[in-house]
């Protein structure tokens, strides 16, 4: 499932063809995807300017000039496509409806936005902009790992006396928002930490110091155009490559990258997921 850089990274790339820009007609060709469409949503859509882009979490949320807000989940392999407008130096043209292409968006400036999920676990769905926090998609979030009110003290606070592993406490979206799989064990690696390791029991001083590795594991990915596992494509359908970069994530039985180390990336199953780290350097 796609995590916050990728997210954002989508986001980032639908800006241009669709902040400010005018809904001129919007298509939607099944009942739902997760969950049902919400009624009447084609004829919500058409007509309407787009005020802007946020994101929340792993959710990209599109404000609109009638005061309802857009969710848009990507799920295990939604992709959010763009058509017909220029992205960065390309311009694509129109492609041939595809089977899986469940919700299409014409803009009035030419571009055309298609969410295509071959897997239908993705999801959208539309509420008041006003009080849009209380979604209950959105209601139980923690913080953006990104933003202010994720700081040292408050993960201090909040990891104190859990009883569970770190790499659990970390992947609890109501502790921070929009952290993954992926992202967590490289997190983990950097901070020196076996992902098994009771959250309760590290000290204050190393749970202070996981901020800033949050914050830059998260920045570089970004910067990076996000990740591109299995069905993940950018907005304007090239792939992202900051898996080249993976310390440990999906490097089982390789070397660990730090020098002089000598040890082999081990994998250990936590709650259903693979959870990479070095045996050596993370304790």
């Amino acid at each position: 499932m796609p995590e916050l850089p990728e997210v954002e990274t989508v986001r980032r790339g639908l800006i241009p063809v669709m902040e400010g820009q005018v809904i001129a007609g919007a298509q939607v060709n099944r009942d739902g995807l997760r969950w049902p469409f919400p009624q009447g949503m084609a004829a919500r859509l058409t007509g309407q300017r787009v005020l802007g882009l946020r994101r929340r979490s792993k959710y990209i949320l599109a404000d609109l000039a009638s005061g309802e807000t857009l969710l848009v989940h990507l799920g295990m392999s939604g992709r959010m496509l763009i058509s017909g407008g220029l992205v960065g130096v390309f311009h694509h043209d129109h492609p041939a409806p595809a089977k899986h292409d469940h919700v299409v968006l014409d803009m009035a400036g030419g571009a055309r936005i298609t969410f295509n999920d071959a897997r239908r676990f993705g999801a959208m769905d539309m509420m008041p902009t006003a009080g849009g926090d209380a979604h209950p998609l959105l209601a139980g979030l923690g913080p953006e790992p990104l933003g202010n009110s994720f700081d040292e003290d408050y993960l201090v606070a909040r990891l104190k006396g859990r009883n569970t592993p770190i790499k659990s406490a970390l992947l609890d979206q109501r502790v921070v928002a929009g952290l993954g799989n992926i992202y967590v064990c490289e997190v983990l690696f950097r901070a020196g930490l076996r992902p098994t390791r009771q959250a309760g029991q590290i000290a204050a001083v190393r749970v202070r110091g996981l901020v800033p590795i949050i914050r830059q594991v998260l920045t570089e990915a970004i910067e990076a155009g996000g990740s591109s596992l299995r069905d993940y494509r950018q907005a304007d359908g090239e792939l992202g490559y900051f898996q080249h970069s993976f310390h440990v994530y999906g490097r089982e039985g390789q070397p660990c990258v730090t020098p002089g180390c000598g040890g082999r990336v081990a994998r250990v199953v936590q709650a259903g997921r693979s959870s990479f780290y070095c045996p050596v350097c993370q304790r």
